[in-house]
C-alpha cells in the first residue's frame, strides 16, 4: 500500500542546505521532513579532510555531515532514507513521489539537491578519488604546498582553479584538450604570466599513475590527440576541473534555471519563480560552491519558507519563534 503523508515544509536533499534547513525550520516549528536522496550528505561523503569549516580545525567530510544530519534529528525534523523520483510544483500542495512509492504533498518545498562534479570517468580517476584526485581546488589545495600538480580542463573554472593552487603548489601543470583555451582572456593571461603554470595543449588524461600503499597519486599519463603518442607528467594531484552539473532534473521545466541548468533564485532570497518553492546551496550557486556558503543559504530558506507560510496563513509565527530560528 502505497504511504501517503502531507507536511509543512519539505526539504529535497541532505548536503550542507539540507541539513541546515532543516535544523532552521525544525526550530520555527514548522515540523519538516527531508528525504535523503541518493547520496544522503551529498558532496562531503566523499571527501576526507575538512580545515574550512568554522570552529573545526580538521574534520573528515563524511564525520561533519554524520553530526549534521544528527543535529537536525535533535532539533525535530524528520530524516528520510528515500529518493524523490519526481516533483509536481503545478499547484499547492506540492507533490513529491519517491523511488520507495512513498507520496507526500507540502505548503513549500526547499529544494537542496546540490550538483555534482563533472568527472572524465576513467578507472584510475575514480580509484584515487580522495586520494590525490580532486575536483576543488578551494577545498583541497592547501594540501600540495610546495607539491607538483596537474589541472584538466581549459575553461574558466580550470583556469580560476589553476591559478589558485599556484598559492601552494610548485608547479602546476594545465591541460587542455585543444590549442586554445576557452577561459575570459583576462583569465588567460594572468595564467600564461605566471611562472609556474605550464600549459600542455592537445592532450587528455589517460590514465592516474599511483601508488597503492600508501594510497596516493604520482604522475598523469597524457595521450596526444594529433598523433596518439603518450607521455606522462609528475603530479601530486591531479585536479578535474571540466564543470559542475546542478542536480535539476527533477525541476526542469518547472521552475526558471539559467547557467547550465543550476535553478535561478531571487537576488539576497532564496526564492523562485514558483511561489512556496525555495532552492539553496550547489543547486543554485555555480560561483562559490563551498559547504559554508551552502549552508548559510540553507538557513535562508528556511527563514523565506517560514515568512512564505505565515503570509499563507499555514503557521502561527510567534515574534520570539522566529527570533529563536534566526539564532
Amino acid at each position: 500500500m502505497t504511504e501517503r503523508s502531507h507536511v509543512k515544509l519539505l526539504i529535497v536533499g541532505s548536503g550542507p542546505a539540507g541539513y541546515t534547513a532543516a535544523v532552521y525550520a525544525a526550530r520555527a516549528m514548522l515540523e519538516p521532513m527531508l528525504i535523503q536522496g541518493m547520496q544522503p550528505g551529498g558532496q562531503l561523503t566523499i571527501t576526507t579532510e575538512v580545515e574550512n569549516w568554522p570552529g573545526e580545525t580538521e574534520i573528515q567530510g563524511p564525520e561533519l555531515m554524520v553530526k549534521m544530519e544528527a543535529h537536525a534529528k535533535a532539533m525535530g525534523a524528520e530524516i528520510v532514507t528515500d529518493l524523490v523520483t519526481a516533483l509536481d510544483l503545478q499547484r499547492r500542495p506540492f507533490t513529491a513521489t519517491c523511488d520507495s512509492g512513498r507520496v507526500v504533498t507540502a505548503d513549500a518545498v526547499v529544494l537542496a539537491t546540490g550538483a555534482q562534479a563533472r568527472w572524465l570517468g576513467l578507472p584510475s580517476e575514480e580509484k584515487y578519488k580522495g586520494f590525490g584526485v580532486s575536483a576543488c581546488a578551494t577545498c583541497d589545495g592547501f594540501f600540495y604546498r610546495n607539491r607538483e600538480v596537474v589541472v584538466i580542463g581549459g575553461g574558466n573554472t580550470a583556469v580560476e582553479e589553476a591559478l589558485f593552487l599556484t598559492r601552494f603548489a610548485s608547479k602546476v601543470t594545465l591541460v587542455h584538450r585543444r590549442d586554445s583555451l576557452r577561459a575570459e582572456k583576462i583569465l588567460q593571461n594572468r595564467l600564461f604570466a605566471h611562472p609556474k603554470v605550464e600549459v600542455i595543449w592537445n592532450s587528455e588524461l589517460a590514465e592516474v599513475t599511483g601508488a597503492e600503499t600508501p594510497m596516493g597519486v604520482t604522475g598523469a599519463l597524457l595521450r596526444d590527440l594529433r598523433d596518439g603518442s603518450t607521455r606522462t607528467v609528475k603530479a601530486d594531484g591531479v585536479f578535474v576541473a571540466i564543470g559542475h552539473a546542478p542536480a535539476s532534473e527533477l525541476v526542469a521545466g518547472q521552475l526558471e534555471l539559467h547557467n547550465g541548468g543550476y535553478v535561478k533564485v531571487e537576488p539576497g532570497s532564496t526564492r523562485t519563480s514558483i511561489p512556496g518553492v525555495f532552492a539553496a546551496g550547489d543547486l543554485t550557486d555555480h560561483i562559490y560552491r563551498q559547504a559554508i556558503t551552502s549552508a548559510g543559504m540553507g538557513c535562508m530558506a528556511a527563514l523565506d519558507a517560514e515568512h512564505f507560510l505565515a503570509a499563507e496563513g499555514e503557521v502561527q509565527t510567534a515574534p520570539s519563534a522566529l527570533v529563536a530560528a534566526i539564532h
